[in-house]
């Protein structure tokens, strides 16, 4: 099914890409891969989330937050790529959770964008992942997650239609524009 009927069937929608925060881009494509910069939770009503997970936020937060930066992620692939049905595989995800030394639960919190991924994607988004724990992540942000994504080339347009052929001069024209 094309992501972009499936988002539609599932009543998401976008939210519009985030800027980057430093000097860096959203993506960059080289070949057939797109590679998407970290991200993290958008803000709500102004402010960004910051806190831990085991601390501040439990499981159930966290992964909601891992969707909430999944779903920027998809935008950020629909801005690059102009539409989504160009993804062919979710590659591999790196998700990293700012929690607290004794957190052993990163990979249940990352699955918040992940079970996305396979709801929006289907079996394209099934990935290879990484979920890590750190003890700091940028402004405080609860979740981080990068990716690559395998792309299709864009779609042929139509061709435009041929413009007719400049009929052939006669050669005695062309011989004596070629004395003058």
């Amino acid at each position: 099914m094309s992501a972009e009927k499936r988002l539609k069937e599932l009543g998401i929608t976008l939210p519009p890409v985030s800027s980057p925060v430093a000097t860096y881009v959203n993506a960059v494509q080289t070949g057939n891969l797109l590679y998407l910069s970290g991200k993290g939770p958008l803000s709500v009503d102004g402010k960004r989330p910051s806190g831990k997970l085991g601390r501040d936020f439990t499981i159930e937060q966290g992964y909601e937050h891992a969707r909430a930066t999944g779903l920027d992620l998809i935008a950020v692939m629909k801005a690059e790529l102009g539409s989504l049905d160009r993804v062919k595989r979710i590659v591999k995800v790196l998700g990293m959770v700012n929690c607290t030394p004794d957190f052993t639960d990163p990979p249940k919190v990352i699955n918040g964008a992940s079970d996305l991924f396979v709801q929006v994607f289907g079996e394209r988004g099934r990935h290879a992942r990484s979920a890590v724990g750190l003890n700091s992540l940028p402004m405080g942000i609860p979740v981080e997650i990068e990716m690559i994504v395998e792309v299709a080339p864009p779609a042929r347009r139509k061709a435009a239609a041929k413009k007719p052929a400049r009929a052939a001069r006669p050669a005695k024209k062309k011989a004596a524009r070629a004395r003058r």
